[in-house]
């Protein structure tokens, strides 16, 4: 039982008093993570969004940074926004929006559930066994399985846009919007599922 209490105490999270809402419309106090793996490397601090990578190239040390920045810094991969951090910021502020006119809801718990939604459980690994490379199923860290579904939200919402007239912001609002509702056209939805079925069959 007292094993137990600990694992439950260190998947909550505490955040500090008077905390300003995001982009200085949305209340993150009230945010809900339901995922207890997740919720410890979901920092939903706001006070800081640009954090001139102070913790790059250290390990597990990206978990400090807020999950906001996380996604503004993914969005950061693509040829057009490499390096310019407050275009991505724009993108991200105007997709939140969008987000808060069409659902009606807080965007920050859409988010949240969003990534719960698209992070894999598992995943597959290649063992060295009798001079052959033999696939095997295990369990993906719980840091990793965030990685993974931001990457995978920014990559849906970039090539979305390929070919489409709808700008980078409507395409990541819907992305993070179908990602929420847990819907299989979502490109990281889609790509959970392959992860998950792949790493059935390696069991």
């Amino acid at each position: 039982m007292e094993q137990e209490d600990i694992s439950e105490e260190e998947s909550t999270q505490t955040l500090p008093e008077n905390l300003p809402p995001l982009f200085g419309k949305y209340d993150v106090t009230e945010v809900v993570i339901e995922d207890r793996g997740l919720a410890r490397y979901m920092n939903l601090d706001t006070r800081k969004l640009h954090q001139h990578a102070r913790h790059a190239n250290r390990r597990f040390k990206k978990a400090n940074l807020s999950i906001i920045e996380r996604l503004i810094n993914n969005m950061m991969r693509t040829e057009r926004y490499t390096g310019k951090k407050t275009k991505a910021y724009r993108v991200v502020e105007t997709a939140f929006d969008i987000i808060h006119k069409k659902t009606k809801e807080n965007p920050v718990q859409i988010f949240i559930k969003a990534i719960e939604n698209a992070a894999p459980r598992e995943e597959t690994t290649r063992l060295f066994l009798s001079g052959i490379y033999v696939p095997q199923a295990v369990d993906s860290a719980p840091l990793r399985r965030l990685d993974i579904a931001l990457r995978n939200i920014c990559r849906g919402a970039t090539s979305s846009t390929m070919g489409n007239k709808k700008s980078i912001e409507d395409c990541l609002a819907d992305e993070i919007i179908k990602a929420y509702k847990d819907d299989p056209s979502s490109f990281a939805v889609s790509k959970k599922g392959e992860i998950e079925r792949i790493a059935k069959s390696a069991r």
